[in-house]
């Protein structure tokens, strides 16, 4: 997929980013985490995400999709199985991790998640991130593959009536993915997933990457 026809869509599929050998040591890695709930957000600080993360950076595909100098600033695990299952409902990623908190009213939600502040800056920013998901298994549509609102992302932040009606007018896509490929997304871009069906799993890496320096005065919590 060209990076114009990425940029109207907001998403793209890329297979074989990662060999199955390598996913089976992704896989090691996590489980020796002992994560007990469905994923963690705190994942980039650990060497073998790192190299991931600089790894995907120079994949030809995937970089002429990333902002200018992009680095890595979180990567969450999300694990879906028969036993930690859930449904997503159709939304946008609105939040980011940062440092420190600033005296900024276009800065909003300001959380701490798992110990790491984040805040929802506004769309301007938003717009120049990028999201790459690593798929560790087979995605199918009954494994809970990713649905999105092709162009939804060029709408800035929305409010749910306005997510309803792009839902309604542009349909949504179904990301099936296979083993080892990676979606790539704009955070923006509407999505939703289906709880797993039957006794399957789903992991996936989800990679923010974005600008190397913040306005607002915001700095990112990690970079790589």
């Amino acid at each position: 997929m060209s990076t114009e026809t990425f940029s109207e869509l907001g998403y793209a599929l890329v297979p074989g980013v990662v060999s199955h050998a390598a996913c089976d040591g992704l896989i090691r890695h996590l489980s020796q985490l002992g994560v007990a709930n469905a994923g963690s957000r705190t994942l980039l600080a650990l060497p073998w995400c790192m190299q991931l993360a600089n790894t995907l950076k120079i994949q030809p595909a995937i970089a002429a999709m990333l902002p200018s100098g992009a680095v890595a600033v979180q990567c969450t695990l999300f694990e879906k199985t028969a036993h930690k299952n859930w449904a997503v409902a159709t939304h946008q990623d609105l939040s980011i991790p940062v440092r420190e908190r600033v005296p900024e009213s276009l800065c909003t939600g300001w959380a701490r998640k798992e110990g790491v502040l984040h805040t929802q800056p506004p769309p301007a920013v938003l717009a120049k991130l990028v999201a790459v998901r690593v798929h560790l298994d087979e995605c199918p549509p009954e494994a809970g593959a990713l649905r999105v609102v092709p162009g939804s992302h060029r709408g800035g932040r929305l409010t749910q009536s306005e997510i309803e009606r792009l839902r309604a007018q542009h349909g949504e896509a179904e990301c099936a993915a296979s083993r080892g490929a990676a979606l790539i997304l704009r955070p923006l871009l509407l999505h939703a997933s289906s709880r797993v069906a039957g006794h399957g799993v789903r992991r996936v890496l989800h990679f923010l990457f974005g600008p190397q320096s913040l306005p607002y005065g915001l700095n990112w919590h990690t970079a790589v």
